[in-house]
């Protein structure tokens, strides 16, 4: 196909833009995608992760009857990193003349049910319901792993969605760790607080005990092979995502939890309450 170039236009992106497509290299590009396929792939990867830019370039390929090579990936990467950007700050623009663009506008309009308050209503018990967990399907294997040279990826969550690991490491040592407990007084910190009910002579049921998210942290060292091991987010009870952060190299640990209601805290207020599913282990912290 062949396009004319506008007056106004002093580079071929300007003119594949103007209609409809996107070259793969900045200044001289050989091949271009169509906007729309870079749109319904960025749809697609939302609505399954696993679903590759390789995977599309076959897609592709198959559908023009062609032949798959490996520079075509390098080619969509690079052309999808770019509309990715052109995305984020035309929304970053639109943000801002909506008035969208104040700290913690998504967290403070994420559920209308949950944040927006009626005149005149009776004060409730909780003023927010949260509900928090952690996923360990969304691995990322650490580039080191095998002996091979490390990469560090610079990309960097740009969402109030988001807590950057800085501040979840904040907390780390909020709480001391399984490790040390169990060297120093044989105590783990994740055991059930007693209950003064029990029934003398019956033995006592403790769910951290049964639980593999609240067992030692010596039974989680797989994790260490892995960049990401999961995400962690919150969620409020009409299943809007709140907040959320990535688990580094660990399982469920306590500085996720306190960093996300820490966060929910700071923005929502302390009269809260929320869900965990080892919440017995999470209150003595």
């Amino acid at each position: 196909a062949s396009f004319n170039a506008l007056p106004c236009h002093m580079y071929p992106n300007e003119t594949l833009i103007y209609n409809g497509y996107f070259g793969c290299s900045p200044l001289y590009p050989n091949i271009a995608i169509s906007l729309c396929t870079l749109a319904a792939y960025r749809q697609a990867h939302w609505t399954c992760p696993r679903f590759s830019i390789q995977a599309q370039c076959k897609m592709l390929c198959h559908l023009h009857d062609m032949p798959y090579c490996p520079y075509l990936h390098s080619q969509f990467s690079a052309a999808y990193d770019a509309f990715l950007e052109i995305v984020y700050r035309v929304n970053v623009l639109l943000k801002q003349a909506l008035k969208h663009d104040i700290p913690n506008w998504q967290l403070l309009n994420a559920c209308p049910p949950c944040t927006y308050k009626l005149v005149d209503k009776p004060p409730l018990r909780f003023t927010w319901f949260a509900t928090i967990d952690g996923n360990n399907s969304l691995k990322c294997w650490a580039s080191s792993v095998h002996d091979s040279v490390p990469c560090d990826d610079s990309h960097q969550p740009r969402s109030d969605y988001w807590i950057g690991r800085n501040v979840v490491d904040k907390f780390k040592d909020e709480v001391r760790s399984r490790t040390a407990l169990d060297k120093d007084d044989n105590v783990d910190d994740w055991q059930d607080v007693r209950d003064d009910r029990e029934v003398p002579g019956e033995i006592p049921f403790h769910c951290t005990a049964r639980w593999c998210n609240a067992g030692p942290e010596q039974c989680k060292k797989m994790f260490s092979v892995f960049d990401e091991s999961g995400i962690f987010i919150a969620t409020c009870r009409h299943r809007f995502v709140l907040v959320a952060c990535d688990m580094i190299r660990s399982g469920e640990l306590a500085k996720y939890l306190l960093a996300l209601i820490d966060h929910l805290m700071t923005v929502y207020g302390q009269n809260g309450s929320c869900a965990y599913d080892i919440g017995c282990a999470f209150s003595k912290t």
